[in-house]
């Protein structure tokens, strides 16, 4: 899961930003308004996580402008300034949750993961993809009902793949969900992980398979119909 977060203070920005990412989150980190404004109009999050104080353009005004533009992503505020006032501003202007500073992480992640639940209007927690399961909740894969092994960036491609429901996705836009906005990371480190998925699911009956020009797809195959049926 893809979480915008903005908060223009370095420190609690890292923490927070180390503590999500321990959860499983990817996390995308801008430090002023005027960049989570325009990172939002070209990006999808499942969730943003927005401090009011910010520079150059304030929390609230970026909020206005998501709403404006008909962007229906949850957005939680974060504020030093627990005041009524401040809490009924930001609701009006389609806030889907407020937490005061300062809160303990623990109960940041879970107001987060609320709201992503909420926001998928409680839909089923399992996605399956023939004999491969994946359970939303605590982010588990299993294969013909065994647990499935995987590495952290292993799991987050599978969550990926198996959350496209049969669609493809190119190699640029499956690295930026997995790494975030990060100029540093080619996205060919992305076939490193492809590749160790495809060995732990092969003979499966589950493959990753690539389509030229269009990326990855994850596909159930079909068994052969018996003869005469």
């Amino acid at each position: 899961m893809r979480v915008l977060l903005v908060e223009d203070n370095p420190t609690l920005a890292k923490s927070l930003t180390d503590a999500l990412t321990q959860a499983h989150f990817t996390v995308d980190c801008m430090h002023d308004g005027e960049a989570a404004d325009h990172v939002l109009r070209t990006q999808d999050y499942a969730l943003v996580i927005l401090d009011l104080g910010l520079p150059k353009l304030d929390g609230l005004e970026v909020l206005r402008r998501l709403r404006q533009r008909r962007n229906s992503v949850p957005v939680m505020i974060l504020t030093a300034h627990g005041s009524v006032e401040d809490r009924v501003k930001g609701l009006d202007l389609g806030a889907d949750d407020y937490l005061a500073k300062p809160f303990e992480l623990s109960e940041l992640e879970a107001r987060a993961r609320a709201l992503i639940r909420r926001s998928h209007g409680h839909e089923q927690t399992k996605t399956a993809c023939g004999p491969l399961e994946y359970d939303s909740v605590d982010h588990s894969f299993r294969l013909d009902g065994e647990s499935l092994a995987l590495t952290p960036r292993e799991r987050s491609v599978l969550e990926v793949l198996i959350l496209r429901n049969g669609r493809a996705i190119n190699k640029e836009t499956l690295s930026e969900k997995i790494f975030g906005i990060d100029e540093s990371v080619n996205p060919d480190a992305i076939e490193i992980y492809v590749y160790r998925l495809r060995k732990k699911l092969e003979r499966s009956g589950v493959a990753i398979v690539t389509l030229r020009g269009l990326g990855y797809l994850l596909e159930a195959k079909q068994e052969p119909a018996a003869a005469g049926a």
